[in-house]
């Protein structure tokens, strides 16, 4: 008679963890796993995107004469709105009519693990900062935008997700790491340039989103 727990104990350990590492790839959890995992990481307030300090040196004349100081902004890189994105219900969509607002531009895609696990901090900022001053672009570089849009529906996301018509500027289109997150002011300058996961939903960064919304068209 065939002791199969005998059999079961003499196969190495390592072929176990290959099959289920295998298995997970096969299905595709091993990226919503690492991403869960590096969310733990997130939640640790370390990884948060730099926001520029504001100046208050620069003064301006108020309605009753007087000089009082306002805060701005160094001077930052133009951006580039000489591109198209879709909607996953695939309206076209150009980023010259965004142009007046704050927007907020973050590559990613479902293979993703970064992108995956700062994904519910960008979620809670957008339902923080919700106006209409400011756009929040997601754009998925997924192949098949079904699968982003599968994706979004399944964890119950709400930002607005786009994908690129063609082009993308290489200001933006390197895609050499995502995700990459950009903030482009009203005044048509990328003030914000985040290689790499981060948390968004913090005090600081809806502050700063709010100022520039203030300056928006």
């Amino acid at each position: 008679m065939i002791d199969i727990k005998q059999i079961f104990n003499k196969i190495p350990g390592w072929v176990y963890t290959l099959v289920i590492v295998g298995f997970l790839y096969l299905t595709g959890l091993h990226t919503q796993i690492i991403g869960q995992v590096q969310r733990l990481v997130l939640a640790t307030g370390l990884l948060k995107p730099k926001v520029p300090e504001l100046s208050e040196a620069t003064p301006t004349t108020q309605a009753d004469g007087a000089n009082k100081p306002t805060a701005t902004l160094p001077v930052y890189p133009v951006a580039d709105y000489n591109f198209t994105l879709r909607t996953l219900a695939g309206e076209t969509v150009t980023m010259e009519s965004l142009k007046g607002k704050v927007i907020f531009m973050n590559l990613w895609a479902t293979w993703c693990p970064p992108c995956i696990a700062e994904m519910p901090s960008i979620q809670n900022l957008y339902e923080k900062v919700k106006s209409d001053k400011i756009a929040f672009v997601m754009v998925s570089l997924d192949e098949d935008p079904a699968k982003a849009q599968k994706f979004i529906q399944r964890l119950g996301f709400t930002f607005p997700v786009y994908t690129p018509d063609g082009y993308m500027p290489a200001q933006f289109g390197s895609g050499s790491v995502i995700p990459t997150t950009y903030v482009i002011s009203p005044d048509g300058h990328v003030v914000v340039q985040k290689d790499g996961m981060a948390q968004y939903d913090t005090q600081e960064f809806r502050d700063f989103l709010t100022f520039l919304a203030q300056k928006a068209i």
